[in-house]
């Protein structure tokens, strides 16, 4: 665990050094203290000596400031490498789920990422603080003060001999026990943050069904869950203060009774007794404090094993060694190409498919039919599990993937606008696109003609997810982006299902007029926007039902035939 946790340290090694370094030194000092005052009770005080109290007494004045001021630089210290060392963690998570295929993401929850990400790196950096710190703080002070004791007076000595351990099986055996609560307690916190992100993000369809109640039993059932497991683990941990103070006054009483027997035999002096209990508290207290260490470790044990699962995770695609770095054309070929999810079960199998570059190709089919799969494996969003495909004559596995998708722009399902204007988003498809470059695609897609009539124009805010703007705005929006990229490859994936039918036509009409050397790739559920195209291909449950233009398929294809029959006829 610390080998994982000290690479993250980088660029702040110094501090991390450095910060067991000076509390090193604090505890060596803070345990002369309890020594010091030993010599003064009995050179000083017993023989009414004011000299040997003054120079004992500035003398723990001396140690006490100094011991104060390397507890302060070392805890300086350890904040900066702390704070350094979380900063890089989330950094590395943070970068290599940006590296993640759609697959890779598939085995995480969006909500489990966002745990690891935030909740169990600040699990983690607590923890490390400690290990630096406190972890090294409390075998220094038990293991010098007992050092201290033994030199001191062997017989009461032997009383740490017997408490040490005592005290350390009953903590061990309640770490032992809390540690399963633990796991289970992360698992939950997933559970929570993702009804949370779900009830918070579908918030306008909860509140169009009156759906509320059931949305706060959800809410209730997982947060119980995780009340639960909290209870359970820390009913555990608070029985480390009762085991604390169980050995902790046994020892200050035999060493009363000890002590004060000795006094009387004239075997010790009375400055003694101070000086042991001192060290008594001393032990124990770090003892317990290095309890809690080893607890906060468990519970980041936990939290640590996830971090790295993200860390770890082999990331399925990525680039070959010689990568090509241009796309020759917008050529596609799909050459038996199958294609199954993370459970084996396939939902494409052998599409043959040839695209000329300039083509303007229709899919349709019922919903589920795998269109949306079909279209991501084209830009590597997936790899096929079999077969090959082919964009401008190499199979896509031999492009550079930036190079790649740059070539290959893709208006999703689900249309998706960031925080910031409306110039900032369409920038997203052109980070230099100018003004006019940016006016030209939004009149391409018909975006101009409502942003021309927002008071700021491009410069209008638009809020997290596009919530202030349409479904058929934000439509339109995220087409004009994909058209800045200039990409040799447009598919739009049911991304006018929004906007009317005219606009529909419209855009279409800019395409052909303003793009006739892009391949557009246009998945749609209503036949009008695909009876143009110069091929339109059906798929139905995973494979190719027909490939043809929409006269042929009327006459050939009973499943086409259908679909036009209940949105034309039928209308």
């Amino acid at each position: 665990m610390v080998r994982e946790l000290l690479k993250f340290t980088k660029g702040y090694e110094k501090e991390t050094i450095l910060s067991p370094v000076f509390v090193s030194l604090e505890v060596i000092l803070e345990v002369f203290i309890p020594f010091v005052m030993n010599l003064m009770i009995n050179e000083g005080i017993n023989k009414s000596d004011i000299n040997a109290c003054i120079l004992y007494g500035v003398l723990m004045v001396v140690l006490s400031i100094f011991s104060l001021t390397f507890g302060i630089i070392s805890g300086r210290y350890c904040a900066i490498s702390s704070c350094g060392f979380a900063k890089n963690l989330r950094q590395a998570l943070y970068h290599k789920i940006q590296d993640y295929s759609f697959s890779n993401i598939d085995h995480f929850s969006t909500p489990s990422l966002i745990t690891r990400i935030t909740t169990d790196v600040n699990n983690v950096q607590n923890s490390f603080q400690m290990i630096i710190r406190v972890a090294v703080r409390a075998p220094f002070m038990i293991i010098f003060s007992l050092i201290m004791s033994m030199i001191l007076n062997m017989k009461l000595a032997m009383i740490f001999v017997f408490a040490i351990p005592l005290l350390s099986i009953a903590l061990y055996l309640v770490i032992h026990f809390a540690n399963p609560y633990f796991k289970k307690l992360f698992k939950e916190y997933d559970s929570l943050n993702r009804t949370v992100q779900e009830n918070i993000s579908g918030i306008r369809t909860v509140k169009a069904f009156v759906n509320e109640e059931e949305e706060k039993k959800k809410f209730f059932s997982t947060n119980t869950s995780l009340y639960g497991y909290s209870k359970g683990a820390e009913k555990l941990l608070i029985l480390n203060t009762p085991a604390l103070q169980f050995v902790l006054y046994g020892s200050i009483l035999l060493i009363s009774y000890l002590s004060a027997k000795m006094v009387v035999a004239d075997e010790m002096l009375v400055g003694l007794i101070s000086t042991f209990l001192s060290y008594v508290m001393q032990i124990l207290m770090n003892l317990m404090m290095f309890s809690t260490v080893l607890a906060m470790i468990v519970m980041s044990k936990a939290s640590l094993d996830r971090i790295l699962e993200v860390l770890h995770e082999k990331i399925d695609i990525t680039n070959p060694e010689n990568p090509a770095m241009m796309v020759p054309n917008g050529d596609i070929q799909f050459k038996d190409v199958t294609f199954c999810y993370q459970n084996g079960e396939a939902v494409l199998e052998n599409i043959n498919i040839d695209i000329k570059s300039g083509e303007t190709v229709g899919i349709i089919g019922p919903t589920g039919s795998s269109k949306t799969s079909l279209v991501s494996l084209i830009s590597r969003l997936y790899d096929v599990t079999s077969g090959e495909l082919l964009v401008g004559g190499i199979n896509v596995k031999n492009y550079d993937i930036e190079v790649l998708r740059n070539e290959v722009s893709v208006v999703l399902q689900k249309n998706v606008l960031f925080s910031g204007t409306i110039a900032d988003n369409l920038r997203w498809g052109n980070e230099h696109a100018t003004l006019e470059e940016i006016k030209h695609a939004a009149e391409l897609a018909c975006a101009a003609e409502f942003v021309e009539r927002f008071p700021e124009k491009y410069d209008t805010h638009i809020d997290r997810g596009g919530v202030n703007v349409s479904g058929g705005q934000k439509q339109r929006l995220c087409i004009a982006r994909a058209l800045l990229k200039k990409p040799k490859i447009l598919i739009l994936d049911d991304s006018t299902s929004a906007v009317d039918t005219k606009t529909d036509s419209q855009i279409r009409y800019a395409f052909k007029t303003e793009i006739p050397n892009t391949t557009k790739i246009i998945i749609a559920q209503r036949i009008s926007s695909v009876m143009e195209a110069d091929k339109i291909i059906v798929l139905n449950d995973g494979k190719i039902s027909d490939i043809g233009t929409h006269e042929e398929l009327i006459n050939r294809n009973e499943l086409y035939r259908d679909i036009y029959n209940q949105q034309v006829k039928g209308a």
